[in-house]
């Protein structure tokens, strides 16, 4: 009798802290973008692709030849921008985090 009333309950609780574990972590995640200049092709972003998510900690990168940009989701736990940058220029490509425009609340 007492098994039928935890267990449920013991299930709830674990499914809920599953839950809010993964929603936590994603918030801790990170993107950048990096421009990779030396895309000369439309199989470049392939080799670049492929670079990056062999870095631990990289969630996605899409890389895309008209823009000569990378786009890395990553968990900072894991990885940096550094590392990034290195897997590019490893794979032959050298890149280098794009800058945000600054805004100095001036128009």
């Amino acid at each position: 009798m007492i098994r039928k009333i935890i267990f449920p309950i013991l299930i709830t609780f674990a499914l809920f802290g599953s839950s809010y574990q993964m929603s936590a972590q994603a918030a801790a995640n990170k993107t950048v973008t990096l421009d990779v200049p030396g895309m000369t092709c439309q199989f470049c972003p392939i080799t670049i692709r492929k670079a990056l998510k062999k870095v631990d900690g990289v969630i996605e990168a899409k890389a895309d030849y008209d823009s000569k940009t990378a786009t890395v989701t990553y968990n900072p736990d894991k990885t940096n921008v550094q590392a990034l940058t290195n897997a590019t220029a490893n794979a032959g490509y050298p890149s280098t985090l794009r800058q945000q425009p600054q805004t100095n609340g001036h128009h």
